[in-house]
């Protein structure tokens, strides 16, 4: 048989002390990799940007665009509509497609009007992607959104 085990005070501060390292330990690394993969920010001065933001989401609501995304054979397909669901060309379109939670599979699609959608070959793994837009109307109105993609495997 084993020798009667006795709880001292100085065995019950070592698992008081460990306890509280590896917890220690665990939040430094999710700070560190919290930090690590921040891409960045939005805007340089969010009550600067705040100040037209009423403006220019009504300017661009007044377009009454749609946008979806999808990708199939090789082709991400970004359709913008208007609100009679007839295609809509953009006098510009600038989009990075990415992940949400990282910026190291960030990419430029080199998107082409086919008539009905914006397409770009572009092979994607399965996920969630992002693809954060900014176009203007024919007449210079700007638009900027946000497009998630799901991506099947």
């Amino acid at each position: 048989m084993a020798k009667d085990f006795k709880l001292t005070g100085w065995y019950a501060l070592a698992i008081f002390g460990g306890c509280f390292a590896v917890i220690i330990s665990v939040n430094l690394v999710l700070a560190y990799s919290a930090v690590k993969t921040f891409p960045g920010l939005e805007v340089k001065n969010s009550y600067v940007a705040s100040q037209s933001f009423d403006d220019r989401r009504a300017e661009q609501e007044s377009l009454g665009w749609t946008v979806k995304a999808e990708a199939k054979g090789g082709l991400l397909i970004l359709s913008i509509t208007d609100p009679d669901g007839k295609p809509v060309q953009a006098g510009t379109l600038d989009a990075v497609l990415g992940r949400a939670t990282h910026v190291q599979d960030d990419r430029v699609p080199e998107f082409s009007f086919d008539g009905r959608a914006y397409v770009a070959r572009e092979s994607l793994r399965p996920g969630n992607w992002n693809i954060r837009m900014k176009a203007t109307s024919l007449e210079g109105v700007p638009f900027e959104q946000r497009v998630v993609l799901k991506v099947e495997s």
